[in-house]
């Protein structure tokens, strides 16, 4: 009974320590991002010297990343079946990679380095207590869950992602239960004790559920689900183009360039960082019909060459400005439309459909819960056997149009 209570008080602390360490690393970072994006929307010269950036990025990586490389790919593998732990250098690397990337404008999200420093902190737990590297899965999920819920504030959503982000097919309660603690103390720490907040997004109207709202929910949320399709197709298209650059320090620097060009050419810095004054826009404004394409094939393109940091908040960009414009033709209000977008698209690019769900609930309310439901499994289903992680594919256990003609092939 002693070793018992023992067990449950050390793993109590590990949870408490995890989430104080990542809860205040992620405040670190939101007002690290929210300091370098205003930098750099005031001083445009910081987007002409992306290609340096994008250099010092892949040198630092080329040099200093032996035994971290991979990323949320990286984290993914040792989630399903843990062999290496990861060395605690993971988390300032990707830190350091993504803060620049959003100084100097490239296109990124924050959910990737989130993630990605909550898992290498968490591992890090076998260091005190030596019986823990026994139980790693469990670690790197209460990293993940905290990294998430603290970054976005959505501490269930947070937990859920964890599991579904490693494509669990089976569940511990223990396991379950310590992710979603370290996910609220994570969040707490980071709004509670270091006053970091998070942008508010409201759906203003809730219709009635109705049988022909129900249809153009799912309608929508195909279409969602074709956006997530076509970016993860973009960013492994464009990574594999930068392969055949046989210097990897120098593919975020020629990326650079690239983009550098492109901003000039459109005469803006909209479709750069995480692109939050659109996405709250969308919300409440009709955006440009092209503002999805741009945005996404410029994360693609970003990310592709080797810049740092997430997909998340520029799906949530792609989707909510995609459902904005959906307000041409679907008789749903704007503000919702924005909404399922936003959490629909991330849900079909990542195979994360009940986090999304929950996340709509914890950012939007509970009231639009079965719009929400509706639109992230459509559009999830839709996506088919498709990932912007390379090492989750190979665990999708989900329909696919390619495997299903392929099966008619066979025949």
């Amino acid at each position: 009974m002693q070793e018992k209570i023992k067990k449950i008080a050390s793993w109590i602390f590990i949870t408490i320590l995890i989430s104080f360490v990542v809860g205040s690393i992620s405040a670190f970072f939101l007002e690290a991002l929210n300091f370098v994006t205003q930098e750099r929307e005031n001083n445009f010269y910081w987007v002409i010297l992306l290609p340096l950036g994008g250099l010092a990025i892949g040198l630092t990586y080329y040099y200093l990343s032996k035994g971290v490389e991979g990323g949320n790919n990286r984290l993914i593998t040792e989630m399903d079946r843990p062999k290496k732990y990861l060395h605690w250098k993971m988390a300032p690397l990707v830190l350091f990679g993504t803060i620049v990337t959003h100084l100097f404008g490239g296109s990124a999200g924050r959910e990737g380095t989130a993630v990605q420093m909550g898992g290498a902190i968490a591992d890090q737990a076998q260091i005190l207590f030596k019986w823990t590297r026994f139980h790693r899965k469990r670690l790197l999920r209460m990293g993940v869950s905290a990294g998430f819920g603290a970054v976005f504030g959505t501490p269930i959503a947070g937990a859920v992602f964890a599991f579904e982000f490693a494509r669990d097919r089976k569940y511990s309660i223990t396991t379950i239960l310590l992710a979603i603690l370290s996910s609220y103390l994570a969040h707490f720490i980071c709004t509670g004790l270091w006053s970091v907040g998070h942008t508010q997004y409201s759906i203003t109207i809730i219709p009635d559920f109705s049988f022909i709202n129900a249809v153009w929910t799912i309608f929508v949320g195909v279409l969602f689900g074709l956006a997530a399709l076509l970016f993860s197709w973009s960013k492994i298209g464009f990574t594999k183009l930068f392969n055949f650059i046989p210097f990897p320090y120098l593919r975020p620097f020629i990326g650079g360039i690239v983009i550098v060009i492109v901003v000039l050419l459109l005469g803006s810095t909209k479709y750069l960082g995480l692109g939050i004054p659109t996405i709250s826009d969308s919300f409440l404004n009709l955006q440009t019909n092209y503002d999805f394409v741009i945005k996404l094939l410029l994360t693609a393109f970003t990310l592709g060459a080797g810049f740092k940091g997430g997909e998340a908040t520029p799906l949530f960009f792609i989707g909510a400005t995609l459902g904005n414009i959906l307000i041409w033709f679907v008789p749903l209000p704007m503000s919702l439309l924005a909404g399922l977008g936003f959490i629909s698209v991330f849900g079909a690019a990542t195979n994360t459909p009940i986090a999304c769900m929950f996340m709509g609930i914890e950012l939007f309310g509970i009231e639009g819960a079965t719009y929400y439901t509706l639109a992230c499994a459509s559009a999830f289903i839709i996506s088919g056997r498709n990932s912007v992680y390379a090492t989750q594919q190979p665990l999708l256990d989900k329909f696919s149009f390619k495997i299903l003609l392929k099966k008619d092939r066979e025949k």
